[in-house]
């Protein structure tokens, strides 16, 4: 046993290695931003995906190499231009390096002594995005892992804030409820599951025809809760919604919140970063005048998953949410320190995530940020404009982001068989792996869905793609309807 344990540690056995998957992963890098033959989704059902890994696993022990090209090689590939899926950015690789840094020293961040370094460094970290989001020298927060958890524990805040009783200590008789829109991200309703509050607890806003909450209606909303004697204690706005890129109307919902004294909280996961862009911070006009604020730095900030940042306009809200002792830990629960993250955090033992994100602005400033979401926005105003002038196309709104719902809606055909060839389409190409994308569900309809994560995509892939959709379209006409 001691020998293996030698040669795991062995600094010249990781000096090789570390040298090897470097040079693979450079030339993964390479390739990606080529006009290349790899596929973007190296598609396997999970059976068969299952089946390779296990026969991987029957295989004899001995170079570690083998099984890293094996990982890249069946993985999806995000640094891909034509990945153009789901909401996850390819991290830029300096901060896969301090990814490797961060664990290996493996610095927990629960208190001081145990991640000296990382909670300070992700103090800086989350200064730098609340000035960016406007916000003085009162605000403040910490990073976790995942915009469900950030929003979990912004919404635990809230009712610790809002709530006339100490529910964390006593619980709570009352029904207590938030709202927000029919739109927005699953997650929130989940929050408010999860402190039981129930079906009545969520109250969903219905959304306009550009799938915007329709904030007229909360004054409304309000007062049918108040007539059933549920307690509305916060609002969240959208920044944006997951399935359509759009912004709720932040400043009608901050007006809102402050006329009845109510938290304001905003989902900010994808769009949240929009505040580094002075083409598109006008999206984002009244988040800073939200109680709290979720942002995601693995979508728009070029930071590997995960990596969020939940903040607070007024940092000593972020105590409140737990009250807990726990004296081998630290020797006072009701003192605010900074350093010692784990009385603001679910977790205990939390990831050096802010490492991550401080390379990342320590070696391109604020300025990287600011290129990526604005070039990404255009583009996604360029594609919807490429789509608008193809004939048979239907876009489901104008994009206000990256996120572009979009189908393809040939002649004579009904909605059923509308519906039929875009979900086929859509399972052809993630079979095929050339390209990928999602679909989604915008007005009872189905939508392909692409969001333009990928800071290499250009009018040739998004060309490329719409070509090919009509390709594998014509497939499907051709057997399915004989023509």
């Amino acid at each position: 046993m001691s020998n293996l344990l030698h040669t795991a540690f062995d600094p010249e056995n990781f000096r090789k290695s570390g040298h090897q998957l470097i040079d693979m992963l450079a030339d993964y890098l390479h390739e990606t931003q080529s006009d290349t033959s790899l596929k973007t989704i190296p598609w396997k059902s999970p059976d068969e995906q299952l089946k390779y890994w296990q026969e991987d696993d029957a295989t004899a022990k001995g170079d570690i190499m083998p099984l890293f090209k094996e990982v890249l090689e069946n993985s999806i590939h995000i640094h891909h231009k034509k990945y153009m899926g789901h909401q996850v950015v390819a991290p830029a690789p300096v901060t896969a390096l301090a990814s490797l840094l961060s664990s290996l020293l493996n610095n927990g961040g629960a208190v001081y002594e145990m991640g000296a370094v990382s909670n300070t460094i992700e103090r800086i970290v989350v200064q730098r995005i609340c000035k960016a989001v406007g916000w003085d020298e009162q605000a403040g927060g910490f990073l976790t892992s995942g915009g469900t958890l950030a929003n979990l524990t912004a919404l635990l805040a809230a009712r610790r804030a809002k709530s006339p009783e100490d529910v964390w200590i006593k619980g709570s008789g009352k029904k207590l409820a938030l709202m927000v829109s029919e739109e927005a991200h699953y997650c929130v309703d989940r929050a408010a599951r999860v402190m039981g509050w129930g079906d009545e607890g969520i109250i969903k806003i219905p959304a306009d025809d550009k799938l915007k909450m329709r904030t007229d209606l909360l004054e409304e909303y309000l007062q049918k809760a108040k007539a059933q004697d549920i307690e509305v204690i916060a609002v969240v706005g959208s920044a944006c919604t997951t399935s359509s890129g759009t912004y709720d109307d932040l400043e009608a919902i901050a007006d809102f919140c402050q006329q009845h004294s109510l938290w304001f909280h905003v989902d900010g996961a994808h769009g949240g970063a929009a505040a580094f862009s002075p083409k598109y911070r006008h999206l984002v006009k009244g988040m800073e005048r939200a109680n709290s604020l979720v942002i995601d730095l693995h979508k728009m900030m070029l930071t590997p998953a995960l990596t969020t940042a939940l903040l607070f306009k007024n940092e000593s809200d972020s105590y409140r949410t737990f009250a807990q002792q726990a004296q081998y830990l630290w020797s006072d629960q009701e003192e605010q320190e900074w350093y010692n993250m784990g009385k603001r955090t679910m977790e205990c033992t939390k990831l050096m995530m802010g490492l991550k994100a401080y390379s990342l602005f320590k070696l391109y400033g604020n300025e990287i940020i600011d290129q990526y979401v604005t070039r990404q926005y255009d583009l996604g105003k360029t594609f919807a404009q490429m789509i608008k002038k193809r004939k048979d196309w239907e876009l489901a709104m104008e994009p206000e982001t990256n996120i572009v719902c979009f189908r393809y809606c040939p002649e004579n055909l009904e909605e059923e068989a509308i519906e039929a060839l875009n979900a086929w389409v859509r399972q052809q190409l993630l079979e095929d792996g050339a390209f990928y994308i999602v679909q989604t569900r915008l007005k009872n309809k189905l939508y392909l869905r692409t969001t333009l994560m990928n800071p290499f995509t250009t009018e040739k892939e998004l060309n490329a793609l719409l070509e090919r959709i009509e390709e594998v379209a014509a497939t499907w006409k051709s057997t399915t309807l004989n023509y």
